[in-house]
């Protein structure tokens, strides 16, 4: 598989981490929590491949359908919270109830890098250096999932209670298109 591929492959993987992480950036997000999210993204984007690989289609499906659900309903739970939050003028959502709880960290990580367990199957079938490849989607993955939260940050510094507004509806759209097939 040629390099670009490979790239525009790992691009197209992130962009669930970056949306996820936009959301939680405006909400506010501090500079530990960006660098311990953006490198759990970078590890699961690095470990589900490789574990795709290794493992069964069948294993692979039920533990990524259940991680999926799970990853669903934590952003639907967060995305309600901060619209009701800046629907209610009150206090904003602070992520890291999320992202401090390691529970929380880990199933937020795995819910955006499912498609990434799914690829993992796929690479066995394509002539990749697979050491090479999962370490460019995990580098990518954690790098997308780090500009998402310093660009959510930025917003939400900006634009206040709206944008807590939007990145709650943003968090409540993942989560839902989550749960649909």
């Amino acid at each position: 598989m040629e390099l670009l591929t490979v790239f525009a492959l790992a691009v197209a993987l992130g962009t669930d981490a970056f949306s996820m992480c936009l959301g939680l950036g405006i909400a506010g997000v501090n500079r530990r929590q960006i660098v311990m999210v953006s490198l759990t993204v970078l590890v699961f984007h690095v470990v589900m491949p490789l574990v795709g690989w290794y493992a069964g289609e069948l294993a692979g499906s039920l533990v990524g359908r259940a991680a999926g659900i799970a990853g669903a309903l934590l952003l639907v739970y967060l995305g309600l919270k901060m619209i009701y939050s800046a629907w209610r003028g009150g206090e904003t959502v602070d992520p890291k109830v999320v992202l401090v709880n390691t529970w929380g960290l880990l199933v937020l990580a795995a819910s955006v890098s499912m498609d990434a367990l799914s690829v993992g199957f796929s690479l066995g079938t394509w002539q990749v250096d697979l050491p090479l490849t999962v370490a460019i989607i995990g580098m990518v993955a954690g790098a997308m999932a780090a500009a998402g939260l310093v660009l959510g940050r930025f917003v939400g510094l900006r634009a206040g209670e709206r944008a807590v507004a939007g990145g709650g509806v943003l968090l409540l759209a993942i989560g839902v298109r989550m749960f649909m097939p």
